[in-house]
């Protein structure tokens, strides 16, 4: 069965800083994508992970034919067709920059989405973009349509918690505001992540996907302890239950600051 995610790869700064280089990555079998992308280097800027570097947020690439992206023609013989980048922050400083790479054909259905809220124009969320591969148009029509407030909904649940939230089943929950149009297209599972910017602004991303296309094989989430000296196990999204939280409050945990 294939995933929604078909790749992962972590990118690092250079001694000096000047440069994004290779920090490892999952390929599956997209084994020449792989072998091009190990000898890769980003200046800022440059490529997906360099624009992410230089934007300082996340970035939906739903197309890569004409734009920044160098690896167009292998990401495409492996039935590549979206990426996604997410710089990771420690305070002001980058850590690496989360790249994940998409595909999608007629017989799957899916959709990224990037969300975002600017307190200086509202205190609602709304859709930056988003990729809806062969989803039907009246999903995203829905979507880009929709105002989010903290703590409804996908994206606004996990804006408030700070931490993943996972939804097994969106038809059958009455939290996720799109229920019908998401089940009229075939999106039952929900992912939602937010991430750390460094600017006053806030952001989630959220991953949809049908029941023969999961997201990913398995989800966890792991949370510091009441100690702060250890990582504990919170959460994995193989758990039967309609929404996957954690089993206790975490620490304001995002993916911008992981340890």
């Amino acid at each position: 069965m294939k995933t929604f995610i078909r790749a992962v790869e972590v990118w690092v700064p250079s001694v000096d800083r000047s440069i994004l280089e290779f920090g490892g990555g999952l390929y599956g079998t997209a084994t020449r994508f792989a072998a091009i992308s190990r000898s890769l280097c980003f200046g800022r800027g440059e490529g997906l992970p360099g624009q992410a570097w230089e934007q300082g947020r996340p970035i939906i690439l739903k197309q890569f034919d004409g734009s920044y992206f160098k690896r167009t023609a292998a990401a495409h013989a492996e039935g590549i067709t979206c990426g996604i980048a997410v710089p990771i922050f420690a305070g002001d400083f980058l850590t690496s920059v989360l790249v994940m790479f998409c595909g999608d054909d007629e017989a799957h259905a899916g959709a990224i989405e990037l969300w975002r809220n600017d307190p200086t124009v509202s205190t609602d969320m709304r859709l930056v973009d988003g990729y809806y591969g062969t989803t039907a148009d009246t999903f995203e029509f829905m979507s880009r349509r929709t105002s989010i407030r903290r703590g409804n909904g996908l994206p606004g649940m996990a804006w408030e918690s700070q931490a993943p939230v996972f939804f097994e089943d969106l038809g059958k929950s009455a939290r996720f505001l799109r229920a019908d149009s998401a089940t009229k297209v075939g999106i039952n599972r929900g992912y939602a992540l937010p991430c750390s910017v460094q600017r006053d602004e806030s952001y989630v991303m959220t991953f949809l996907s049908a029941l023969g296309t999961p997201i990913a094989r398995r989800f966890e989430m792991w949370v510091p302890d009441a100690a702060r000296e250890k990582l504990v196990l919170a959460a994995v999204s193989a758990r039967p239950a309609a929404c996957c939280r954690p089993r206790r409050k975490a620490r304001r945990w995002s993916a911008g600051r992981a340890r």
